[in-house]
């Protein structure tokens, strides 16, 4: 299916229905079955047609395949050929060194730690390319790498690590969208299409463990009674009550929570949309909250700090009480449980 209608920058980010979409001047989008995008151009170059990739999106934007591909009419108009320009353009930067895989993967970490709402998100980066990506192809230059070197590192896991293996090939695929972009390459063997190869993995991707909703008193009842320390239990509530997630909750600050309105605003950096959302303080919430403010501890501001002077509670004070009181659920499970309630009792969709 081809379409004609321009596009546009949010046009691009929301299609998803598998066909080819036309910019002009022979752009076009070709998105995927398997939901991945990518630029083509169509060219005549000495009165034969030619498919110029121009890489894949979201690597390459709108505007960036716009200018590759007028560059690219410039040229031929001049007499000149994009395609020999592009295979010279590879061979000068083969040249210039070319980094290796490695070393392309420690600079897209580098560029994307920014972005990363969580500092744990460039250690299991680096964590699960220096496992199984490094050993087999981290030396090599980024232009070399074959489909093949990507079936070497995924098919020893594909079934027995499914979910590390997904991953592992999205942050290779990502590295290697960077160095299209960057003219080191001009396809990308790690595109979703090479799963199409790998044998099916069976079952579902796991997801959170979660109460059904009618459990959830049950839980908070168990947790008030257990004992455990006062500031884990208010912000353990305080994260059921809110339906937040654990940076959220552990992090909040007193600033955040405007009392008279009952209402708690959460800056964009603790977001993992880095957007600030807004949640309405229910009176149970509330009355959390002023529990925890009546402990007086020295805080830089948190709300529920740890026994550390001025240090939140660590990431795993949550996921350590679920399992010492044997509460069959993670942190995050308790916002899944949430939304049931909301859906199934309140009769609201998930937006």
């Amino acid at each position: 299916m081809r379409q004609h209608s321009r596009l546009t920058a949010a046009k691009v980010k929301t299609l998803s229905q598998p066909g080819q979409y036309s910019d002009g001047i022979g752009l076009t989008l070709r998105v995927e079955p398997s939901g991945s995008k990518h630029w083509v151009q169509r060219v005549t170059i000495h009165g034969k047609r030619h498919n110029i990739g121009l890489g894949s999106f979201p690597a390459v934007s709108l505007a960036d395949a716009r200018e590759m591909a007028v560059a690219n009419q410039l040229a031929i108009k001049q007499g000149r050929n994009p395609l020999h320009e592009r295979q010279e353009s590879a061979a000068e930067a083969k040249r210039d060194e070319i980094p290796t895989f490695a070393e392309a993967a420690r600079m897209v970490i580098d560029l994307r730690r920014p972005t990363w709402s969580n500092v744990k998100h460039a250690a299991q980066w680096e964590s699960t390319l220096a496992t199984y990506a490094f050993p087999v192809m981290g030396r090599m230059p980024v232009n070399e790498i074959t489909s093949n070197d990507i079936l070497t590192v995924l098919t020893p896991i594909w079934l027995t690590k499914a979910e590390t293996a997904r991953r592992v090939r999205q942050r290779i695929e990502t590295v290697l969208d960077w160095t299209v972009a960057k003219g080191w390459r001009t396809d990308n063997p790690a595109s979703r299409a090479i799963t199409r190869v790998l044998p099916r993995q069976s079952g579902k991707a796991t997801h959170h463990t979660a109460l059904h909703y009618s459990q959830v008193p049950e839980a908070l009842d168990r947790i008030r009674e257990s004992g455990c320390d006062l500031t884990t239990r208010l912000a353990f509530e305080f994260l059921v009550l809110t339906a937040s997630r654990s940076g959220e909750a552990r992090l909040a600050q007193r600033t955040e929570v405007d009392w008279e309105n009952r209402l708690w605003t959460i800056p964009a950096v603790r977001m993992k949309a880095r957007r600030q959302h807004r949640v309405p303080l229910s009176p149970q919430a509330m009355a959390v909250l002023a529990e925890a403010m009546e402990l007086g501890m020295e805080s830089n501001g948190l709300i529920f700090p740890s026994h550390k002077k001025g240090k939140p509670l660590s990431d795993m004070t949550f996921t350590a009480l679920l399992r010492r009181l044997d509460i069959q659920a993670v942190p995050h499970g308790f916002r899944s449980s949430f939304r049931d309630w909301s859906s199934e009792e309140m009769g609201e969709n998930y937006e």
